[in-house]
């Protein structure tokens, strides 16, 4: 699936493609490495630089709640004295191994940028900043070991921390979030970046399909960008599918679809891919003016403004927000005047002629004939109970991941229940007679 599904991305008006690395399925066994099948990360990285894409390896290792056990292998869980994510000696020499290893990967396949290859960033960790807190100082030395330990790995590439805030120079610290626009690097040596903008969300178990209108998505996008932004990543783009026993907590199911623009079965989803695509547009019609200058702020009325970047006096291109929620506006900027839709932004690539606006999405007259060739299903049977020759019982409770080593998701408890006053009665019946 992985052509068509970056040829669709590609063809969305996307530059970049972002990807974890899942350490638990390339490193099964301790110092066994697994990268076949869809596991085969040079073939992916190599397929999206066929397509003339560009690639941002987020190594982690840690990946997220959502994927099972965090990403991390299950041996991992076994070392003597390991405590994971924090200045820990044991999990730190494990995680600079792996770290080393697929960073040694990459360049013996001369895939980094400046071996002519299509990787232009790579992560370190993965919203680390939500929990360090718990961590106390050996939490703040972990990030700083882990830095020091990326950068020492020399990708030639720059690395990132995202949700971050403390990432140490030369890390730059990046956003997840619905809108990243108000955020700011810590250091003005770095630049805005955001490797997290929610399509939508992941599906739980009891709960809603999530959704998000592609019109608030675009909105954040190009607010982003207005403020400053110089990278902006979907997540998800294309969210697919949790298969086998991958999908993690909180009751995350197997869908993985997200509200992406491209679906869960590989297929564009209107409006969202065709407006997004529109907007990618628009904003490439601006990159001159976006790499030639700050933005400078135009206020045009209340939760009205104006952000122009100039290439020079007389040329330039500008973002015209209302982030009036309610209340659609007309304002005058340079002579003219503009309707901007409530929660909207207008981009005016030579400062005066409107190509998008945020609000004003298609009708979308995209069909999709899907053609499912005839195959013959397969079931299986999983029988409640002990069965299989590595089944044993055991009276009193167990604990699962030491028990089953994360090879099942079953763990069967059976007891008995006695009704004592029934037995109390029999017995005083059995001394009458």
């Amino acid at each position: 699936m992985w052509p068509e599904i970056i040829r669709l991305s590609k063809e969305g008006g996307l530059d970049v493609i972002e990807t974890y690395v899942f350490w638990n399925n390339h490193e099964p066994e301790r110092g066994q490495y697994y990268f076949e099948g869809r596991f085969d990360l040079v073939k992916f990285v190599k397929t999206v630089q066929e397509a003339g894409l560009l690639v941002h390896l987020r190594i982690g290792p840690y990946a997220c709640a959502e994927w099972n056990y965090g990403g991390f292998p299950m041996w991992l869980h076994f070392l003597p004295g390991i405590q994971f994510r924090t200045n820990n000696a044991i999990f730190k020499n494990e995680m600079k191994r792996f770290l080393a290893k697929v960073v040694n990967l990459m360049k013996e396949e001369r895939l980094f940028a400046s071996q002519g290859g299509p990787i232009i960033l790579a992560q370190v960790e993965n919203e680390y900043g939500n929990v360090e807190s718990s961590y106390g100082q050996p939490g703040e030395l972990y990030v700083q070991w882990a830095a020091k330990t990326a950068v020492s790995l020399n990708t030639t590439v720059p690395w990132v921390m995202c949700a971050q805030g403390d990432a140490p120079d030369p890390i730059i610290n990046t956003c997840n979030g619905f809108y990243c626009d108000q955020f700011t690097p810590n250091s003005p040596s770095k630049p805005k970046m955001w490797t997290e903008n929610y399509s939508g969300w992941f599906l739980s178990f009891g709960y809603p399909i999530p959704y998000r209108p592609v019109e608030d998505l675009a909105f954040s996008v190009a607010r982003f960008f207005e403020y400053g932004g110089t990278f902006q990543n979907y997540y998800m783009y294309f969210g697919g599918t949790n298969f086998g026993r991958t999908a993690g907590g909180p009751l995350v199911a197997t869908s993985y679809d997200y509200d992406a623009p491209i679906d869960e079965y590989g297929f564009i989803r209107q409006p969202k891919w065709g407006h997004l695509r529109d907007l990618h547009k628009a904003i490439k019609l601006c990159e001159e003016y976006l790499i030639s200058s700050d933005p400078t702020l135009e206020k045009l009325g209340r939760n009205l403004e104006a952000h122009v970047y100039y290439k020079s006096s007389n040329s330039c291109a500008a973002f015209l927000a209302n982030f009036d929620s309610i209340s659609d506006a007309r304002v005058t900027f340079k002579g003219n005047e503009y309707f901007l839709p409530a929660w909207s932004v207008s981009i005016l690539p030579d400062c005066k002629n409107v190509v998008f606006n945020t609000a004003k999405v298609p009708e979308s007259t995209s069909t999709h004939e899907v053609s499912l060739a005839t195959s013959d299903w397969s079931w299986y049977q999983e029988y409640v109970g002990i069965w299989g020759t590595n089944s044993f019982t055991k009276s009193g409770l167990l604990e699962q991941i030491n028990t089953t080593k994360d090879t099942s998701d079953f763990l069967w408890y059976s007891t008995r229940y006695v009704n004592q006053a029934v037995i109390l009665e029999k017995l005083s019946n059995r001394n009458k007679w």
